[in-house]
């Protein structure tokens, strides 16, 4: 028999009356330094190591991977048992530290499968993307690398034709598949970080978001009606000109045209909550962006019902300079979950019971 985690919705504003859906959580979760103990000598990781500023052993890579099975165990629980169906990482060092998390116990029984590359990034960090191998099937994977370089030192500025400096990032992974049946299409960012400043790194960011603007607007050419979720650690919230201008995700759900974009974070940040906290201050840089036909009202196929931040008490930290922002690690290496909180949304689908009957 078929296992699937379903839900009678009760008088919500998206239902005109009460029914049974099938649910999927698609998460994302920035994991913060999920590295090895084992020196690279292609990236800069030395920190990383037993003899490192961390001195990080083999005790504590353990104590990290147990926090964020953990953490992801709990992704979603509100309104689904299940863990995620989908999950996007950010900061990994390599595929081997994600085949020992996907074995912790606490996840084995989501059997995830792994989707990572290789990215350019200097410190060796990665994205990745999970996924629970009975209800997603990959039917293509690749990584596109974002180009953009520096011409601020003169020393650089003839260097690549003119170009400047190339300033190496993360790649975006692009991941097709069928969920359950339904084609899918998910990209998994990092965008560059706010090093030197908001304004003066904002073109950076401005420039991976055209490259992910380009690789959704070519999703949309194939197919008008395809079902896509871009997510990441963009280093923007939802009101900066990369989000907001460049990817033109909109706000509100009922402004999205078609071939546009929905970014359900930007109502959570106006009401006051955070993924991340810097100087007292909290913002969303952590988003699951979506398209235009996830909006649509009927639910004979996949739709958005909701979206939601794990902020749960075990993730924040609980005195000290730093009391009630996320539990990072520590600068002493002692190990905590990460200094981002995990955001997601619930897809889900009128369950059809003559159909599920007769598959079984």
């Amino acid at each position: 028999m078929r296992f699937l985690f379903f839900i009678i919705l009760f008088g919500c504003s998206c239902f005109s009356q009460n029914k049974t859906f099938v649910v999927h959580t698609v998460a994302f979760y920035n994991v913060e330094n999920l590295f090895d103990t084992i020196r690279d000598e292609k990236i800069y990781d030395e920190e990383w190591t037993p003899k490192g500023l961390r001195k990080w052993d083999g005790k504590k890579y353990r104590q990290k991977l147990e926090n964020l099975s953990r953490a992801i165990s709990k992704i979603g629980t509100d309104e689904n048992s299940n863990l995620p169906t989908i999950l996007g990482i950010a900061e990994v060092e390599n595929r081997a530290v994600l085949e020992d998390l996907v074995e912790m116990p606490s996840l084995q029984k989501a059997d995830y499968g792994i989707i990572h590359f290789d990215s350019p990034d200097r410190r060796g960090i990665d994205v990745a993307l999970l996924y629970q191998e009975r209800h997603f099937k990959p039917t293509s994977s690749k990584n596109i690398p974002l180009y953009i370089y520096d011409k601020s030192n003169p020393k650089y500025k003839k260097s690549n034709n003119g170009k400047g400096k190339r300033i190496y990032t993360r790649d975006q992974i692009l991941v097709t598949g069928l969920l359950d049946g339904e084609e899918m299409h998910f990209i998994v960012n990092h965008w560059p970080s706010r090093f030197g400043g908001e304004k003066k790194s904002s073109p950076n960011r401005e420039a991976a978001a055209a490259l992910n603007k380009k690789i959704i607007d070519s999703l949309y050419k194939l197919n008008p009606k395809a079902k896509i979720m871009t997510m990441g650690d963009l280093n923007d919230g939802p009101y900066n000109k990369s989000i907001k201008n460049v990817l033109n995700a909109k706000e509100n759900r009922n402004d999205v045209k078609e071939n546009e974009l929905f970014n359900p974070m930007y109502k959570l940040y106006k009401d006051g909550f955070g993924t991340i906290a810097y100087r007292d201050s909290w913002d969303i840089f952590d988003h699951i962006i979506i398209s235009e036909p996830l909006l649509q009202k009927e639910y004979t196929s996949f739709r958005y019902w909701k979206t939601g931040i794990v902020n749960k008490p075990f993730l924040i930290q609980r005195n000290g300079q730093f009391k009630g922002y996320p539990l990072r690690n520590q600068l002493n290496g002692e190990p905590g979950f990460s200094d981002h909180f995990p955001v997601y949304i619930y897809l889900v689908r009128e369950v059809n019971y003559s159909k599920f009957e007769n598959a079984n």
